[in-house]
This record gives C-alpha cells, structure tokens and sequence, in this order.
C-alpha cells in the first residue's frame, strides 16, 4: 500500500465503494450517488492503487467484489455509516428545539403504527409538530416525496431508486371468512381457499398485486364474486356472511371476533419501511421521527 499524506483513503471513496457493491454496476452507483461514471471508476481505480489490491472484477455482467474487496466492504459500511450518525448527532444537537415534519403514508399505518411513534416523539421533543396525510397507494406516497409535499414516507418495500428507506415491518396477509364457515382441519389448504366466494379489492390496487402474484404463480385462481374498494366495508361484509377475503393484517384490524382469521397455506408478507429522499437536506427533526419509528418497531 502507498504511504501518502495526500493520497489516503477518503470518505467518497469509501461510500462509492459501498453504492458499487449494493448496484454490481457503476453506472447505477453513479445515478445513486449524483455524480458522473467517470468519477466512480476513476475513485475505484484510485483506491485500488493505494491499496494495492483489486476491489471489483468489471466486465460484462457489470462490477462484481472481489475476495478481498468483500473483506474490506464490512470496514468501509462501518466507516461510511459512522460517519453519517456523527453527522446527524451533530445536526439534531443543533436544531431540536422546533421544526416541523410532514408524513405521507397509507391509512393502516397512520391508523395503528404512526400513533405511538408520534407520541414518543411529542413526549421527547413537544416543540416538534407534525402533519400528517393520508393516500390511497405507495405510488402516491412516493410522489409526495419525490414532489417535496412530504419529509418522511411509509411505503411498502423496496423503495424506488433515489429513495433512502429502513424496514419497520412485515405485515402478513390473512383470509378472513365468514363465522359460519366450515374447513376440515387448522391449516386453510389452496383447494378449499380456491372454493370460497371472496370479496376482494380490486386487482389494479397497488397493495393487492403481490397476493394475486403470488397465488396465481403457484397455479391456483381465486373465486371473486364482488370487488369491494374499502378495507373497513370489506371486513364488515364478511363479517355479514357475504364472503371471504384476503388482507393485509394492518388492513382488516380491528377484526370482529366472530371472523374466522387463516394464514395463506403458503405465507406472505409485505414489508412496510420509513421512507426519504436519498439526495434531499433533512431537518433535524425529520431524523428525530425516524429514530422513533426505529425505536417502536420493536412493539409492533
């Protein structure tokens, strides 16, 4: 390795090195980053003649790591990661007193997650306000964010690219069905979903493409006898007797107790994570609800 005072490592090497590994491709860590590809190779290049040793192999299948470039990526995460806690401590010591975050998330959440987290947050800093909004669907969310009329977006993972987001947590999808009805075992079997009449939302609803995907990938084709485009009226009606259905968990609550309530035979979850802009300037107070959310995550 090269002894230079001027030539060390510095810390845009370290993150390129870490977008790089995350894409397998320079161009990509190039648009995450903002910068040029040129800049990614030439920053690469340089750190590998410091260090003497080869980080990434290139060719076709684009930038992969190698052997002791994944020994050097655990270093380079910590060193990168640090140094952005260092500098968001630094931030919200200098400007917790007041400041205000605008939320963009989809009802479940705002109804049974975001509550408690907002409460730990106004307990923590009552200076702090927030407003928060209500949309139909992720995309919504995330044009709130890229169109700066939120701070801070729930969505469902993974996020779009130039969207930072940390996972908060996986909410299962269930079938609900109706008191009366009569299953010959524990486990709900494909076979005896595929013969319950359902009240489903429609198939164009963002939230409801991964259940479709994942059932009819497996082969099996659901009964849909109505659509029905509220969650509440959804659980309501099967409540009634009318039919079953598949929700999200965060979805269908509260559940009546005389609702029958099943895993899928094969399970599924849709992860639900914190969401920001990658490149924007953050207030302090922005940070300060992520880290709350972070902290609740826990009790969910």
């Amino acid at each position: 390795m090269k002894d230079s005072s001027q030539n060390g490592i510095k810390l845009s090497q370290l993150k390129i090195v870490v977008a790089v590994a995350e894409r397998q491709n320079f161009g990509e860590a190039a648009l995450d980053l903002g910068i040029s590809q040129s800049a990614v190779s030439h920053a690469i290049a340089a750190l590998e003649d410091y260090l003497g040793v080869v980080l990434f192999s290139r060719g076709r299948h684009g930038a992969r790591v190698t052997p002791m470039g994944a020994n050097i990526l655990p270093y380079a995460r910590t060193i990168v990661d640090s140094t952005a806690a260092i500098l968001k401590e630094a931030a919200l010591a200098k400007g917790l007193d007041s400041g205000k975050v605008r939320i963009a998330t989809f009802r479940s959440m705002a109804t049974h997650v975001l509550p408690e987290s907002i409460k730990q947050l106004h307990q923590r800093l009552p200076s702090i306000t927030i407003n928060l909004a209500e949309y139909d669907n992720d995309h919504q969310v995330t044009q709130a964010l890229k169109e700066g009329r939120a701070d801070v977006g729930v969505i469902t993972l993974p996020a779009d690219k130039g969207i930072t987001a940390w996972e908060l947590l996986k909410d299962e999808f269930i079938v609900l069905l109706p008191p009366e009805t009569q299953i010959k075992g524990n486990q709900l079997t494909w076979e005896e979903l595929a013969q319950q009449p359902l009240l489903m939302p429609p198939t164009d609803y963002i939230m409801m493409r991964p259940v479709y995907d994942h059932i009819n990938g497996l082969g099996y084709r659901l009964n849909v006898v109505n659509e029905i485009e509220t969650d509440a009226a959804t659980v309501s009606l099967v409540a009634q007797g009318l039919g079953g259905t598949i929700l999200p968990r965060l979805a269908a609550e509260p559940i009546p107790k005389t609702i029958q309530i099943y895993a899928l035979p094969v399970p599924l979850e849709r992860p639900i994570g914190v969401a920001i802009l990658t490149e924007a300037l953050q207030p302090p107070a922005v940070y300060a609800l992520i880290d709350a959310l972070k902290a609740s995550r826990q009790s969910i």
